[in-house]
């Protein structure tokens, strides 16, 4: 291998991407990230570009079910998952419960970092619905917020989870009968 074949880029690719249950062909660089590729060909904004690191979380999204921070990400990589963003959370203009949660408890103030928040949020509850304050708290502290602070962003979580698994118990039939 020649010090030229190192630097030359490689030609864009085409990639199918299903994002949030919709399938989309994109053509990319390999090493286009996926908030850009989400962002910029298929006008998804609502996942934000903070500090294109990793720090931040406000570029989380949900792939196969797992929050993942969209700007490690490349969109190649996501080939063949399943892509969730924040657009999907909302029912035309019919807010999510967890949304409606943030709202109620005021867990957004400047609402940057809130679509990070929010995904990060719904794949944990996914995963772990009966989860502590202290274990929202632990997760949520993986992005940053420099407007509310956490505490009503904890609330808020916890009020959906709570009322996730009342729901639950009311619609599911009793381990006893």
């Amino acid at each position: 291998m020649t010090d030229d074949t190192l630097m030359t880029p490689r030609e864009p690719q085409l990639i199918a991407l299903n994002v949030n249950g919709e399938q989309h062909e994109v053509i990319t660089e390999a090493r286009r990230t996926l908030v850009d590729v989400l962002r910029h060909e298929l006008r998804l904004t609502g996942t934000h570009v903070g500090c294109e690191h990793g720090i931040c979380g406000a570029c989380t999204v949900l792939v196969d079910e797992r929050p993942v921070r969209a700007c490690l990400m490349f969109a190649a990589q996501a080939e063949g998952a399943r892509i969730r963003t924040v657009e999907s959370l909302a029912d035309g203009n019919r807010l999510s419960d967890l949304q409606r949660a943030f709202s109620e408890h005021h867990a957004l103030q400047c609402g940057f970092c809130t679509p990070g928040f929010l995904m990060l949020a719904e794949g944990f509850l996914a995963e772990r619905p009966e989860a502590t304050k202290e274990e929202i708290r632990e997760v949520v502290a993986a992005n940053m917020c420099r407007c509310t602070g956490y505490q009503t962003i904890v609330e808020a979580i916890d009020a959906c989870a709570t009322a996730r698994r009342r729901a639950c118990a009311r619609a599911c039939p009793s381990k006893e009968d």
